[in-house]
């Protein structure tokens, strides 16, 4: 139970951030180094920490100087580098690097001239109006830096961990703690179950006979920054980031309810109370049981507990109290789309594409693996500076894509693209070439910054295209880093429902785009869903999951996503939205 291949990742994702500011560059020899050296680890399909110096050598993007450095981190738990450079960059400053506009050679000349250290030393900074006298910043980029903070929340003292960081920190816990002999079962809870945008804290339930190894396996764990606290079955920690861990052991007997209780909200929880409360029983942390007796009622899963309550089961997204407990009493949940219904992924790229990571060839295996009937590939329109693709790709494409259907039969390939959103609307490539495409899907990609109003029409005019099948992500939000574009949301649905362009469901955790008060406002409306990975990598498929959480929280009904009609239907849809 030592260092895993995601404690390896999280190292190095560390080590780019910081030898960024370091070397004052993104593009430095030695943080393309470590970025190349990151993803090799990401793939690997071994252990590493079974692997010697000559073993990572060996793989493709790890150098000698990089497996020095993963190999003492196997081996001690710790890397001399890193620790230097934590030591020169501290979390309060690294935190900076997160807001738009503010790059590494910025940053140091903030720190340099005006002594910024932390989030408030730089809003008291631009409250001063100091920044504009520095060389290359302005008045306007100053103005910028300040609103791009304010639409981050990164105000207040209660800031929040973007769901993809706090998803990365959850999955080393549980895997670390999965792995302890005697665990039967282990699940983060909390916001991030419920798929909140933005999480507070972490919460990862346990189920074990005996607490003693678990306790000693978290609180000992390199992501570990402080030790909060440490009892005979709970337990909590902060991460370097200032993220808080809570841990639970519990019996196995006790687990479903042990979920339940760290999964639903406050409002969510004191309703099923109170539900239990009007039976005679009780319902806590560790049973529905009794009120009298004590007997347990119901306790090892959460089904067995909804079920005893007379309810249906509430997956964890909607467990808010807006309206799902009564829903459940009455049989009148929504019929909630599941990853067992989506049938295609329509929003996948390759390494034809500048940012994609497999070829073509992968990317299609690995759709058959998971048993998907249809999938688009959708690499990035000609008009996207470096990572876009011309004409004539595409034709020799369509040539690769021919080659492949015939030996995937049970897959239907379809070519596309990722068309770009220009600052008038129009999208790439001319009307042949985009008639030729069987799909495509049309996105925000640059120009951040214009007026709402501009953004809006910007929106409708490519909702008109009738080559464009959707809008992926709608805002082009990059959360906890980058806010989403500002449109006037009702007149954009008002489009989508004239148009009938879909919406896209984007299942990256950096997205989950369109965002859930969106598709709040969206559900009722006679608007189509489309809900994607935005693959990149094969190991990008598994986005899919947090795509339908997604989904599952607005309620969005299954009916009303493209993507789990059969292939026939769909194509059928496609072409009517072409006329």
């Amino acid at each position: 139970m030592g260092v895993t291949n995601r404690d390896v990742v999280a190292a190095l994702d560390e080590l780019i951030v910081l030898t960024k500011l370091e070397d004052q560059s993104a593009q430095s020899f030695r943080v393309r180094a470590y970025e190349a050296a990151r993803q090799s680890v990401a793939d690997l399909h071994r252990d590493v920490a079974t692997m010697s110096h000559a073993d990572l050598v060996a793989v493709k993007g790890i150098g000698k100087s990089t497996a020095d450095k993963i190999v003492e981190f196997v081996t001690t738990g710790s890397m001399q580098k890193l620790e230097a450079l934590r030591a020169s960059y501290p979390p309060p400053f690294v935190e900076l690097t997160r807001i738009p506009g503010l790059g590494p050679k910025t940053l140091l000349l903030l720190r340099d001239r005006l002594g910024i250290e932390d989030l408030d030393g730089l809003r008291d900074a631009i409250q001063r109006e100091q920044l504009r006298d520095l060389p290359g910043l302005g008045a306007k980029t100053e103005e910028k830096i300040g609103k791009a903070i304010e639409r981050l929340g990164m105000h207040g003292k209660d800031r929040r961990t973007p769901a993809a960081a706090a998803m990365s920190v959850a999955a080393r816990v549980v895997d670390a703690v999965g792995a302890v002999p005697g665990v039967t079962a282990v699940q983060y809870c909390g916001s991030l179950r419920r798929m909140l945008e933005t999480i507070g804290d972490v919460d990862v339930v346990v189920a074990a006979g005996d607490a003693g190894p678990v306790m000693d396996r978290f609180v000992g764990l390199g992501l570990v920054h402080e030790v909060v606290a440490r009892g005979d079955t709970k337990a909590a920690i902060l991460t370097r980031e200032g993220l808080q861990v809570d841990l639970r052991v519990v019996e196995p007997a006790s687990f479903g309810a042990a979920t339940l209780y760290f999964t639903g909200s406050k409002a969510h929880n004191i309703k099923l109370r109170q539900l239990a409360m009007d039976r005679g029983w009780l319902l806590n942390e560790y049973a529905l049981e009794e009120s009298e007796s004590g007997d347990v009622v119901a306790s090892a899963t959460e089904h067995e507990i909804y079920a005893a309550l007379d309810l249906e089961f509430i997956p964890p997204p909607l467990r808010e109290d807006a309206g799902e407990i009564e829903a459940a009493a009455a049989g009148t949940l929504p019929d909630l789309v599941t990853e067992a219904d989506i049938k295609g992924d329509l929003h996948v790229h390759t390494s034809l594409s500048g940012d994609g990571r497999m070829s073509l060839e992968k990317m299609v295996a690995a759709a058959a693996e998971r048993g998907l009937e249809y999938i688009a590939i959708t690499d990035h329109g000609e008009n996207l500076a470096i990572n876009g693709i011309s004409r004539e790709q595409l034709i020799r494409q369509r040539q690769r894509i021919d080659r492949l259907q015939g030996r995937h039969p049970e897959l239907r390939i379809l070519q596309g693209s990722e068309l770009n959103i220009a600052p008038d609307g129009s999208v790439d490539y001319d009307p042949d070439t985009l008639a030729g495409l069987d799909w495509s899907i049309a996105s925000v990609h640059s120009h951040f910054d214009l007026p709402a109003a501009h953004q809006t029409e910007r929106l409708i005019t490519a909702m008109h295209n009738p080559f464009v099948g959707a809008i992926g992500h709608l805002s082009g939000r990059m959360l906890g880093r980058r806010p989403g574009i500002e449109f006037d949301v009702d007149a954009v649905l008002d489009a989508a429902e004239a148009t009938g362009c879909a919406l896209e469901i984007n299942g990256a955790l950096e997205r989950l785009d369109a965002s859930h008060d969106v598709l709040v406002r969206a559900r009722e409306r006679n608007i189509v869903f489309v809900i994607d990975t935005d693959a990149h990598h094969s190991d990008d498929f598994r986005r899919v999951t947090w795509g339908v959480g997604h989904a599952q929280r607005a309620w969005i009904e299954r009916r009303q996503i493209a993507n789990t009609w059969p292939v026939a239907d769909f194509m059928s849809w496609v072409a009517r939205r072409r006329g």
